[in-house]
């Protein structure tokens, strides 16, 4: 039993130069010290590299260039590592406070470990009540059938042991990483729920920008998962129960 295990953090970024730096500060300011810092760019054209280069003594592993897209710079991070634990913090999230990491692994050697995010905007502030907490109650105990009616837990508040993660499966470029985290939880033997704010996402990303995609992507991967009739019955009710709520939201204005 490894007391420090060495995490790896792993940072995407492209063209993030308004907000790289706090995603940066967060990480190199946290109480843990066994954390190996990893930053993945896309070759980016803007103010970004100025950046990294200003933190570069502090960052263990930089790879600059081109890639075929998010999920495959994810998959550059994850062969890079070498830490015990993996763990996505993109460019814009940040982790919680300087001492989350430290109280994540006060709980000792589970495979998984997953919490609750923060949703905050450009300006790394949270806007009412809806977005302070991932906006549905998670799993006490979380499996992988959790993920019937999609995402659950925050790509960026889960965090897997590096034996047993897979790579991102390119063949989903909008919603692999709800793939990834139910192919890591159909390994895991032991996942900690942590009851912590583990990290604050930053909204409007990848997969809202490209929401219609996403959501075909999405549709593929549960139905690999649950089989066709399951997802087509759990899909139709959140239909039935979004189309209940804007009706009530009506009523009541």
């Amino acid at each position: 039993m490894n007391e420090n295990p060495k995490v790896s953090i792993i940072t995407i970024t492209y063209n993030a130069e308004k907000v790289l730096e706090r995603t940066i500060f967060s990480i190199l300011n946290q109480t843990y010290k066994n954390i190996e810092y990893i930053i993945i760019d896309g070759a980016s054209n803007d103010g970004t590299l100025i950046i990294v280069e200003k933190y570069k003594n502090d960052i263990d592993i930089i790879i600059s260039e081109p890639d075929n897209g998010l999920y495959d710079a994810m998959n550059k991070g994850l062969k890079a590592a070498n830490g015990e634990y993996v763990w996505f913090m993109n460019a814009g999230d940040e982790i919680f406070d300087e001492n989350t990491t430290e109280e994540i692994f006060k709980n000792l050697d589970a495979d998984i470990y997953y919490g609750n995010a923060l949703f905050v905007n450009n300006n790394g502030e949270h806007e009412g009540l809806r977005d302070i907490i991932t906006p549905h109650l998670l799993p006490e105990n979380l499996s992988w059938k959790d993920f019937r009616f999609g995402m659950v837990v925050c790509h960026q508040a889960f965090i897997a042991r590096k034996s047993i993660v897979p790579l991102y499966d390119l063949n989903h470029p909008f919603s692999a990483d709800i793939d990834w985290e139910i192919n890591c939880l159909k390994k895991a033997k032991q996942i900690e729920n942590t009851h912590l704010v583990i990290c604050k996402y930053l909204t409007g990303g990848f997969s809202k920008k490209n929401l219609i995609k996403s959501l075909k992507d999405r549709y593929v991967i549960l139905k690999k998962h649950f089989g066709t009739f399951s997802v087509f019955v759990d899909h139709g009710y959140i239909f039935i129960r979004s189309v209940k709520f804007s009706i009530k939201s009506l009523i009541q204005k």
